[in-house]
């Protein structure tokens, strides 16, 4: 039997705490800045997410959503979880989704000094009032050019942050969410707190890793603390949306470190570290971070990176790298994914035109209709 059939060991149900997974392919988070301007969803954002709950994923999360009305939003046009309106969108959204039996998990992100687009109109904010790395990103609707400085934060802006994570997680269980994700990846706020060159900070929060990664567990610790037993992921990474050859300094240790602070999470999304995951992720020591992060924090563990080579991916699960596995332009170029596999269909290679010149939904049906797709 090839990968390709009913064999895959990815098509084995999971179950991820309290969420029963038909599968064990979920579909990545993916920034589309489609919402209206205010960041309420749309009912072509529900049609989106519904395509991918047919297409039978077995798990869905969500694109990085803001949860705070002042410094959190990162791009014009995208999804918010803060006013009632915000819920509203979003309870159209779970409810096409759970029309097909799928889970939904809300991820909320804080872009910190990566904003490149609020329309509250505020300074950003981060950790240390140093000028991110890179360029602002066209795709998302960024003008290009360098990000500006952040005003580095106060304990009362970290407190704000929290009570807005807070605050938006508890909006995602009134809007029927199946959990939330927090995103401390991709060098959005929670992870400049974690990298050591944007960190320069010299209280609690700076110094040494057990320091830096502070913050992503007191946002961790304040929703459980108010939602209990709702499920709470974490996204991690090391590479970053401005910075591709980013990894922890301290390597394994770091890695350990930070991992046994976050034991409180129902699991660990490890991003994307390149496309031949088995061998980007790989430690000197000769196990994989996601493999360490299982080992670590007793959590289950998502992969994120490459998945769509199906070869690899039962490679990832079968060789105890991870639980779950998650996809994004594989997922966007093949929206019913899982049930190719099934059948042992084709799978369509991603074309980056899709997302040009936005990664906006629009954007996306254009390109559709001109490939016939």
């Amino acid at each position: 039997m090839t990968t390709t059939e009913l064999a895959h060991p990815a098509l084995e149900p999971f179950g991820l705490d309290t969420l029963q997974l038909r599968n064990r392919f979920a579909v990545a988070p993916m920034t589309r800045v489609s919402a209206t301007p205010d960041g309420t969803p749309t009912e072509q954002m529900a049609a989106y997410y519904r395509e991918y709950a047919m297409g039978g994923f077995g798990l869905i999360i969500t694109e990085g959503i803001y949860p705070d009305a002042v410094h959190s939003q990162g791009y014009f046009n995208q999804p918010g979880l803060v006013t009632e309106q915000h819920v509203a969108g979003w309870r159209a959204v779970v409810d096409a989704v759970h029309a097909s039996g799928t889970p939904i998990v809300a991820q909320l992100m804080h872009a910190g000094a990566l904003s490149q687009g609020n329309a509250k109109g505020f300074e950003t904010i981060g950790p240390s009032a140093i000028q991110p790395r890179g360029q602002m990103m066209v795709d998302y609707g960024g003008v290009g050019g360098a990000w500006n400085a952040p005003r580095e934060m106060t304990a009362h802006d970290i407190d704000d942050v929290i009570a807005g994570f807070v605050a938006a997680a508890e909006n995602a269980r009134v809007a029927g969410f199946d959990g939330v994700e927090i995103h401390g990846a991709n060098g959005y706020l929670l992870d400049q707190f974690l990298t050591d060159y944007t960190n320069q900070r010299t209280d609690e929060y700076g110094g040494p890793v057990e320091n830096r990664v502070r913050l992503t567990a007191r946002v961790l610790h304040a929703i459980r603390d108010s939602l209990g037993d709702f499920p709470v992921g974490v996204r991690l990474s090391q590479t970053k949306v401005n910075d591709f050859t980013y990894r922890w300094p301290g390597g394994e240790a770091d890695a350990r470190t930070i991992f046994a602070a976050l034991t409180d999470a129902t699991y660990l999304h490890i991003a994307s570290e390149g496309r031949d995951f088995l061998e980007t992720a790989k430690l000197p020591s000769g196990a994989t971070i996601t493999e360490l992060a299982r080992e670590v924090s007793g959590r289950p563990v998502i992969a994120n990176g490459g998945m769509h080579d199906l070869g690899q991916a039962a490679g990832v699960l079968t060789g105890g790298h991870a639980d779950v596995l998650s996809l994004g332009t594989g997922a966007l170029a093949n929206p019913d994914l899982p049930r190719r596999v099934e059948t042992g269909a084709a799978l369509s290679a991603f074309d980056h035109e899709m997302l040009h010149p936005m990664a906006t939904l629009d954007c996306a049906a254009a390109w559709r209709e001109r490939a016939g797709k």
